[in-house]
């Protein structure tokens, strides 16, 4: 699987690009606004040749669905969100211009698999960050992409709207601890991890961290 990794927007949000062949992708996070953002994002995918056939939002906040309707606008692909963060979707965040919502989303389950550009992705609902947060698990790869459930040496804040500290807990130890050590991290913010190294290394997570597990990020 190959993955474009893009920073946009004034949280500096990650958006994900991945695809298998060059023709069609998906889109994790759309997180660029239009202007010089939207012209850099949509050159792009004409580089690599490539147009999206789904979009993947782990959850509603605005800095991650900034570019979702102009996606939708133009290339017509489903968008996959957990009905549980439609009311996210209108959550005012500091500082930033809330966007226009615009668009039209496909409700999600936990454990159903999203098949989209060839790629599978299966669905694991991580409510904390936001009622309907969820994580998208590439088990081919070992890939996932966490949102903002789960960073590099920390994990979502829970002090917005809606956000729940003890389920964000419960979420990352009973829905995420669990997966093999090697699961590559792409989260919303910052860079990639582990889980392996998550589970032994992640301050946040000290009362149940584990014995050292070694993990090479290049």
């Amino acid at each position: 699987m190959n993955i474009r990794h893009f920073s946009f927007n004034p949280y500096q949000t990650n958006c994900f690009v991945a695809w298998e062949e060059e023709g069609t992708c998906i889109v994790v996070d759309p997180s660029f606004r239009s202007g010089a953002e939207s012209d850099r994002f949509m050159a792009a995918l004409e580089q690599l040749g490539t147009r999206p056939a789904a979009v993947l939002l782990t959850h509603g906040h605005a800095d991650h669905i900034c570019g979702v309707g102009e996606l939708q606008e133009k290339f017509g692909c489903p968008v996959h969100m957990s009905s549980a963060d439609i009311p996210v979707c209108e959550i005012t965040l500091p500082g930033f211009t809330q966007p226009d919502k615009g668009f039209s989303t496909t409700d999600i389950r936990d454990g159903e698999t999203i098949t989209a550009a060839g790629l599978g992705f299966k669905v694991i609902t991580t409510p904390g960050h936001t009622p309907g947060s969820v994580c998208y698990l590439n088990e081919k790869y070992g890939v996932m992409f966490t949102g903002d459930t789960l960073f590099a040496g920390s994990i979502g804040r829970t002090d917005l709207p809606m956000g729940e500290y003890d389920d964000l807990i419960r979420s990352i130890m009973d829905k995420l601890m669990g997966l093999d050590g090697d699961t590559d991290i792409l989260p919303g913010h910052g860079g990639r991890s582990s889980i392996g190294w998550e589970r032994t290394h992640n301050p946040f997570l000290e009362p149940f961290n584990e014995k050292e597990e070694e993990y090479n990020p290049e």
